[in-house]
């Protein structure tokens, strides 16, 4: 069974947005704060450490866009990744609010969070799909 066509450009997507945010913030936190007009933390090492986390998880997004299938056990990591920011800036958005520069972020990683989920049970689907085909083309007929 083939990989639905929109599996690998959801990982590049996720690893070109992680990426860029990643660098925005790591290289120059403090304009994004003064451009949003959100006062930074006490030390921006506080958001560069995050930023930085993204960049991380930027190159297992492209990994995972090269190879879905085989790579598939990593998207569990970008589901929790995404249920960390949401549950976190979700919370605080709701309980006492957030700047508004961090509520878009919480709407497209609650989406992008809910399509990898489904992507790894159909990624899921397909691996044991192609194990039981390879398991029932490589038993011996019995005569």
């Amino acid at each position: 069974m083939s990989i639905p066509k929109w599996i690998p450009p959801l990982f590049w997507l996720a690893a070109l947005y992680d990426g860029v945010l990643g660098l925005a913030f790591l290289a120059a936190p403090g304009r994004w704060f003064e451009w949003c007009q959100v006062t930074p933390p006490n030390h921006l090492g506080y958001v560069q450490f995050p930023a930085a986390l993204l960049l991380i998880f930027g190159l297992m997004f492209a990994a995972i866009a090269r190879d879905p299938v085989r790579r598939r056990h990593l998207i569990v990591y970008g589901i929790l990744l995404k249920v960390a920011y949401c549950g976190v800036a979700g919370f605080h958005w709701l309980s006492a609010d957030i700047p508004g520069m961090w509520k878009p972020f919480v709407l497209i990683d609650l989406v992008m969070g809910l399509l990898f989920a489904l992507a790894y049970v159909i990624l899921g689907n397909i691996a044991v799909r192609d194990a039981v085909s390879h398991h029932a083309s490589s038993t011996p007929a019995i005569t």
